[in-house]
């Protein structure tokens, strides 16, 4: 019997994640039984919410469990297959996490039609990612023609869709960015109107200077230094749809700001709108992203980039650098071939 791998959490993270909190080990390829296929992983999504994962702390999902292995997304091949649903040789959307081989009943996975687009975009910008992107822009922050449209992490795999999905509605859009390779991606491949740098030292000064009209939508995945520039700078109603808070994630204490009394001033003052949401909050409108997504693909009016890095060993190591922003794009794991 072949021998299967998968990464486990070894030890819950204090502060960032190090290698030692990860474990690889081997494992024998089980056989599915009667209603059930094997899944061989071919890509493996690496994100940020999986640092919320390996915390045990409140939250809207439940922790991965010490020697668990690491949850995501993944795109698979059927290696085998009981499952009248299921044939092999199918490729499928699935949650199989951080291993090479996973068996599952069926439920909870979606065929993949390799024709349509590139499969690894299943859990790119036709995935979560992209849906997450669409919904919370078009659902939560609701651009509007002329409007201006501020995003950080403008070059990871949600913010570039919501800059690029802003233009498509007649915003204007502005990208915030980690390096001068980043923002001119964005403002060059992307066709941002502006891209700011969060390292430099001028950010706010500079973030103002390109958005003379102030800040209509502001899509939060960063938080930190990133929204104290972005806060003062927001017009009345407008609306900040908060999908992570990265610059956070690695903190060991929660330390209220000092500016939180303003900041609740002006929620009231300008009558400010912030709505945290997980994607999948927009359940119900799967089929309209996929539709927009997609076309929007097709003709070339959204593009994307992947960051890839090869075999599931290299996973720990390229999530560790995502939480640093090391990422250039959608973070992926090529985990095994396309075609067994």
């Amino acid at each position: 019997m072949s021998q299967g791998k998968r990464i486990v959490l070894a030890a819950r993270p204090v502060g960032e994640p190090k290698p030692s909190d990860f474990r690889i080990e081997e494992f024998a390829v089980p056989t599915p039984a009667a209603g059930e296929v094997l899944l061989r992983t071919i890509w493996l999504s690496l994100d940020p919410y999986m640092r919320g994962r390996m915390s045990d702390g409140p939250s809207y999902a439940t922790p991965v469990p010490v020697g668990g292995v690491m949850e995501a997304g993944t795109v698979c091949e059927v290696a085998a297959s009981n499952n009248p649903n299921f044939a092999k040789g199918d490729i499928v959307l699935s949650r199989a996490g951080w291993q090479t081989h996973a068996i599952s009943d069926g439920k909870g996975l979606n065929k993949i039609d390799p024709k349509l687009a590139p499969i690894s975009t299943a859990v790119g910008v036709l995935g979560m990612p992209g849906m997450t992107a669409y919904t919370g822009l078009l659902d939560i922050g609701k651009p509007q023609q002329g409007e201006t449209v501020v995003v950080a992490g403008a070059s990871g795999a949600v913010g570039s869709a919501v800059g690029q999905i802003a233009k498509i509605k007649g915003a204007r859009a502005v990208g915030i960015a980690g390096g001068k390779d980043k923002c001119d991606y964005v403002v060059k491949e992307l066709g941002f109107d502006a891209c700011i740098d969060h390292r430099d030292p001028d950010l706010a000064a500079k973030l103002k200077d390109a958005c003379p009209k102030g800040i209509d939508v502001y899509f939060e995945n960063v938080g930190g230094a990133v929204f104290e520039a972005v806060f003062p700078l927001l017009n009345a109603f407008a609306r900040v749809p908060v999908c992570g808070l990265i610059a956070h994630y690695n903190d060991t204490e929660a330390k209220p700001p000092k500016w939180a009394a303003s900041m609740m001033r002006a929620t009231l003052t300008k009558r400010l709108t912030f709505r945290g949401f997980i994607v999948s909050d927009f359940a119900s409108r799967h089929g309209d992203f996929l539709r927009d997504m997609s076309g929007w693909v097709r003709e070339g009016k959204v593009k994307y980039k992947e960051f890839v890095t090869e075999g599931l060993e290299s996973a720990p190591e390229a999530f560790m650098g995502l939480l640093k922003g090391a990422n250039f794009g959608k973070q992926l794991v090529r985990v095994g071939p396309d075609k067994a």
